[in-house]
């Protein structure tokens, strides 16, 4: 009889007791990467383009015409305006440096680049400052920041990031040099220390001559990428 009794307050005790708890499992995260080197190439869209540079350099508004032998027109119909050339294809290389690391998770990203500009050749008949407006032999340099959140994966394996960036720039074309203001989004893949990025970018280029003027446009690039 003691014996039966020994054992039910054994059971009983096992059973009040509290079960061990498992360990939450926590995977091992990516190394920090600090410095990220990338190549590009940018297929570039204009941005309202008859407002900047063209109503800006002729001083009045200026309207799209089709199925013309030229593309503008000024509204007092003065003065018409082809585009000879606006170029759709450039090319940039760069570097993105994260100060605190590049992980899981937002962290700072400071990036700076050397970009080329298209060309851009228009011809006016009519009133205007010159005959010929041009921008050829482009070229800028970007300096921006801005915050990029990843999701990085150890090894070789499948990771993400996604990141958002604006800042300044000096343009410089074989005309005349001016400033420049981007804001620029994006992301992509990551396998290890390689990548691929898509982004859109939308830039001002702003000059001073022959008047105040913008040449705007949406770089949108597919980029490979080095990280470290």
């Amino acid at each position: 009889m003691l014996i039966q009794s020994a054992a039910v307050l054994y059971l009983a005790a096992s059973l009040a007791a509290p079960a061990p708890q498992a360990r939450p499992y926590q995977p091992q995260k990516a190394r920090r990467h600090f410095i990220t080197l990338y190549a590009e190439r940018q297929f570039v869209q204009g941005s309202g383009f008859e407002q900047h540079p063209l109503e800006e350099l002729l001083g009045q508004e200026v309207d799209e015409v089709h199925l013309q032998s030229f593309h503008y027109r000024t509204k007092d119909n003065l003065t018409l305006i082809t585009v000879d050339d606006f170029g759709r294809r450039a090319a940039a290389v760069g570097a993105t440096v994260y100060p605190f690391g590049s992980s899981e998770g937002a962290t700072v990203a400071i990036r700076g680049s050397l970009e080329s500009i298209p060309d851009v050749r228009v011809s006016f008949s009519g009133p205007a400052p010159s005959p010929t407006y041009e921008l050829t032999g482009g070229r800028a340099v970007d300096v921006g920041a801005g915050i990029d959140m990843s999701d990085r994966a150890r090894g070789w394996s499948l990771g993400t990031h996604a990141y958002v960036i604006g800042g300044v720039g000096r343009a410089i074309t074989d005309q005349r040099k001016g400033t420049r203001y981007f804001v620029e989004g994006g992301g992509g893949m990551t396998f290890g220390a390689l990548g691929f990025d898509i982004a859109f970018k939308y830039v001002s280029n702003n000059f001073t001559v022959p008047v105040d003027h913008s040449v705007r446009a949406i770089p949108i690039s597919l980029r490979a990428t080095l990280g470290f």
